[in-house]
């Protein structure tokens, strides 16, 4: 059911994104329409990802089964990792929006998203 959400709000936020970019400038959008582009840019981002977590987890199960028995990895599991992940694109997005993009910034998102994805693998 998970899986089925995440596809359809994908392709649905995919859809509307493609919309509001043809249609609008950011100079003649309302602040609320930005905010929109960042949360469909958001939900666009979780599906891939979530996805593509879940595959790249899948493989490394298959491999550590091999050599143990390890914890089987779910969509769940890789919903939680892409969640945080899919902050990265918005936060970097919303920097260069205001002009803020340097290497101290990457760093700064970098150490983020490292910690908040050890914060998820300790948790369970």
């Amino acid at each position: 059911m998970l899986g089925k959400v995440l596809a359809l709000s994908s392709l649905g936020a995919f859809v509307i994104l493609s919309a509001l970019v043809q249609s609008t400038s950011p100079s003649t959008i309302h602040p609320v329409g930005i905010l929109v582009v960042f949360v469909l840019i958001y939900v666009l981002a979780l599906g891939v990802l979530t996805f593509f977590v879940y595959g790249v987890g899948g493989m490394i199960h298959r491999y550590q089964a091999k050599m143990r028995t390890p914890k089987e990895f779910t969509l769940v599991q890789a919903y939680y990792f892409a969640s945080v992940l899919a902050l990265a694109p918005v936060m970097l997005v919303g920097a260069r929006s205001v002009g803020r993009t340097g290497a101290l910034d990457i760093v700064l998102i970098t150490v983020f998203e490292v910690l908040a994805c050890f914060y998820i693998a300790r948790r369970g």
